[in-house]
């Protein structure tokens, strides 16, 4: 059974950093295309950042661009985003995702909440 498990979420002020990572069983994320959504309360989720499984071309949502990083190490078959100058506009509970598109993935994970405090 295909499980993406994400982690790294937690409490951090305003300007701070944290880094997420996503793992996969039975699934290699060098097949797919990744993304990461997050969901704020009371709002639907949105797309933050994802990379094309062809190419490893990056996208961003214009919120995070230049503060967030999407990679992937194929190696440990993990999936990560790296969140920097953190804004509590940015506290949600983010979602790694993969799929055959970026914007609408098939596979997701069960979210890691992320506090950004002001």
């Amino acid at each position: 059974q295909v499980q993406l498990v994400e982690s790294g979420g937690g409490l951090v002020q305003a300007g701070g950093s944290l880094k997420l990572s996503c793992a996969a069983s039975e699934l290699s994320f060098s097949t797919y295309g990744i993304s990461w959504f997050r969901q704020a309360p009371g709002k639907e989720r949105t797309f933050v950042a994802g990379m094309l499984r062809s190419t490893g071309e990056t996208y961003y949502a214009n919120s995070v661009k230049d503060r967030f990083t999407i990679s992937r190490d194929n190696a440990k078959n993990t999936i990560d985003l790296q969140m920097n100058t953190l804004k509590p506009e940015d506290t949600a509970v983010y979602y790694c995702a993969a799929g055959r598109s970026i914007a609408t993935p098939q596979l997701w994970g069960q979210g890691t909440q992320v506090t950004v405090s002001s």
